[in-house]
């Protein structure tokens, strides 16, 4: 499973020129599902992704989770952070997980990020959306579940 995270002034998804989510201060998720993902993939990513110090304390140090710093979660599925790229020019997704189980571990993501007691909202799965956002600081992050670094790091052994 892998995420990539922005911290965001503020963030929104529309489908269909229709708002469907929007959030204020706290975290964007582009969420992709690997074909080998499992229920523990979507539990450990999002305790990482909760726990994670990258909201300014009151000495402008990257010390509080979204949290502690009052902020919101945006989960959009983005099975393109599974493509491959480096052969030809068509980008490949044959690692991305089939569209049924995406679904299920998604939204089971998002409930885990619930759990957290901090509000989540959600895009549309399988919609063209359109997503605006307001990156903070820039702050940008690429965070994969153990699994992925399990079988990254077994392709280069």
């Amino acid at each position: 499973m892998r995420a990539l995270l922005q911290r965001v002034l503020r963030a929104g998804v529309r489908v269909n020129d229709e708002i469907i989510a929007n959030i204020d201060a706290g975290l964007l998720v582009f969420l992709g599902i690997h074909r080998h993902d499992t229920n523990r993939d979507a539990e450990w990513l999002a305790r990482k992704i909760l726990q994670l110090r990258i909201f300014s304390d009151d000495r402008g140090r990257m010390n509080l989770n979204v949290k502690d710093a009052g902020g919101s979660i945006l989960v959009v599925s983005q099975f393109t952070l599974y493509g491959e790229a480096r052969k030809g020019n068509r980008p490949s997704f044959s690692e991305a997980a089939d569209p049924q189980r995406a679904e299920e571990l998604y939204e089971l993501f998002a409930r885990y990020c619930r759990d957290g007691a901090l509000p989540v909202q959600t895009g549309k799965f399988q919609a063209h959306m359109q997503v605006e956002l307001l990156n903070d600081g820039p702050v940008t992050l690429l965070c994969d579940s153990e699994s992925t670094f399990k079988d990254a790091f077994a392709a280069k052994n």
